[in-house]
């Protein structure tokens, strides 16, 4: 497994798996303690596994917590799915800078997203199901989302929104997210 810095976002990295391909499908190693510590991680820092199924066209996100925030690993296990990162770390080098990821379930690649960033994607398949290690017991206090279609964020989402949460339906504005972190 090879890791990638994402030169975008500081501290943002790619885990790049070797799928082993036959006639049967293929075998993908998607964690590895020891890679996770040698790329700077704490593998037993993380304390929650979750997956989400979306159908095409559903956006989830962008999602960011208060507070000291949630680091997570995002990986598309099924399908295909458009990522976006936005750093919204005010002292970070990579401030309000954005990166996009193809991740799908044949390319088994995971990004880490540092604690934060906001975190949000589409599906671009039916369905696309995505799987999250997340360092921080979920805390809804905590929980803010900002418009996806924010043009200070300026996403260029790949298919018509066809679904979302009432959450993701009333999110804030990117400076009033962003008022609410500081």
């Amino acid at each position: 497994m090879d890791v990638i810095q994402v030169p975008r976002i500081d501290g943002a990295l790619l885990f790049m798996p070797t799928p082993h391909v036959d006639e049967r499908g293929f075998f993908s190693r998607t964690f590895d303690r020891d890679v996770v510590a040698r790329a700077g991680l704490d593998p037993d820092a993380f304390v929650q596994d979750s997956i989400s199924r979306s159908v095409r066209g559903v956006v989830r996100g962008m999602h960011v917590r208060s507070g000291a925030g949630e680091a997570k690993l995002v990986r598309c296990s099924y399908g295909a799915v458009f990522d976006v990162v936005v750093d919204l770390r005010p002292h970070s080098p990579t401030y309000r800078n954005t990166e996009f990821f193809d991740l799908t379930g044949d390319n088994q690649v995971t990004v880490y997203v540092p604690a934060g960033c906001a975190h949000g994607f589409q599906a671009l398949t039916d369905p696309s199901d995505v799987s999250y290690r997340i360092d921080r017991a979920h805390d809804p206090s905590e929980d803010v989302s900002i418009r996806f279609d924010d043009t200070d964020l300026g996403i260029p989402w790949p298919l018509p929104v066809t679904l979302m949460s009432e959450r993701d339906k009333a999110a804030a504005t990117l400076a009033m997210a962003t008022a609410r972190l500081s």
